[in-house]
């Protein structure tokens, strides 16, 4: 199980191509600024994510999101491998 940065559904796309949910489904908003790297989705799949952009619409803020290849797994080795 990973720690989910904003929920999403992974299939969701828009008429940009890319991932799409609001702002408001991230426990820390503030975290999720255009060109940071997240995990998005939820408990049954999750991928880490680049969010694209930030876009208001209406009462919220739509998150666009691109997906990156590999398994999150893949990039948690990687996070620590540069710690060391």
């Amino acid at each position: 199980m990973h720690r989910i940065d904003i929920t999403a559904d992974l299939n969701d796309e828009d008429d940009t191509g890319f991932v799409w949910t609001f702002l408001d489904e991230a426990p820390e908003p503030a975290s999720i600024t255009p060109g940071a790297l997240v995990v998005a989705g939820d408990e049954e799949a999750a991928a880490v994510c680049q969010v694209v952009d930030l876009v208001p619409a209406g009462d919220g803020t739509i998150v666009h999101l691109r997906m990156l290849p590999g398994l999150v797994e893949d990039y948690v080795a990687l996070a620590q491998r540069q710690a060391v």
